[in-house]
């Protein structure tokens, strides 16, 4: 329960080289998570002003911005690659649409294709946001976060120094730092995933009666593939949930380690 073939069996690690090391603790991808990121992002806002929020749409396509005025758009879903765009009455494949309002801290940020950021989002690099992902109204991503494919960043949900597996969904009000969710989880509103003690210390986890020091002075939660969590749920400092767990709405989980099809009340 310490590696990340025991949380996310579902994962396919070749695609995923650069972020997990098999060989040890899952947790170590945290602590190495921004010099990932610097390595293997590449940047594709091209000449976007930062810190300033987009005066109009811009719709993003193989390098290239077009004004959302010059195309037609249908906003489907992203996630089921429902967004969809016309440019002179032909479909761009994989257009990407950034709303007027979201802001763009810095350069060191790669949108993937057929992503949708809306209006009031902000995100702060180093940032990749994978393909077909949706970013909601109010989202605030502070950097440090590899967020997967068909993910949703919900409204008012924060990440943090955090990776999103494929398929994980924070649709709404929660916060998420210095964590790592699986394949499919899904987090029901208001869930919050701690990741600092109240005396600053390092993080130490417990397992088979030993106490393991993370090196890490900030570490939220690490979520298998398809955990999912109920409303206004909460997870101590230092908490893993094995594979399809479930937490029942209103429930403070952790520290600790739990296996996998765990039902935490």
């Amino acid at each position: 329960m310490l590696f990340p073939h025991d949380l996310f069996p579902q994962q396919d690690f070749l695609r995923l080289r650069d972020l997990f090391e098999l060989d040890k603790p899952v947790w170590q991808t945290l602590g190495r998570l921004k010099k990932i990121l610097k390595d293997i992002i590449v940047p594709n806002l091209g000449a976007l002003v930062p810190a300033q929020p987009l005066e109009e749409g811009l719709v993003l396509i193989e390098g290239e911005i077009i004004p959302q005025k010059e195309v037609d758009i249908e906003f489907g879903d992203a996630t089921k690659g429902n967004l969809k765009v016309w440019y002179k009455g032909r479909a761009l494949q994989g257009a990407s649409v950034l709303c007027a309002g979201a802001v763009f801290m810095d350069q060191d940020i790669e949108i993937g294709k057929g992503v949708l950021i809306e209006p009031g989002a902000l995100i702060k690099g180093p940032t990749v946001i994978g393909n077909y992902t949706e970013v909601r109204q109010g989202a605030y991503i502070r950097g440090n976060c590899f967020v997967g494919e068909k993910c949703v960043v919900g409204h008012t949900t924060e990440l943090k120094s955090t990776v999103m597996l494929d398929g994980s969904k924070a649709g709404h009000f929660a916060y998420i730092g210095d964590s790592i969710l699986g394949l499919e989880v899904n987090l029901g509103a208001g869930t919050k995933l701690a990741n600092l003690k109240l005396r600053g210390t390092n993080i130490k986890i417990r397992l088979d009666n030993q106490l393991i020091d993370t090196g890490l002075r900030k570490l939220g939660a690490i979520l298998g593939d398809k955990v999912q969590t109920g409303c206004n749920s909460v997870t101590n400092p230092g908490t893993i949930v094995g594979p399809e767990s479930l937490i029942l709405p209103n429930t403070t989980v952790g520290p600790g380690v739990f296996p996998p099809r765990s039902f935490l009340r």
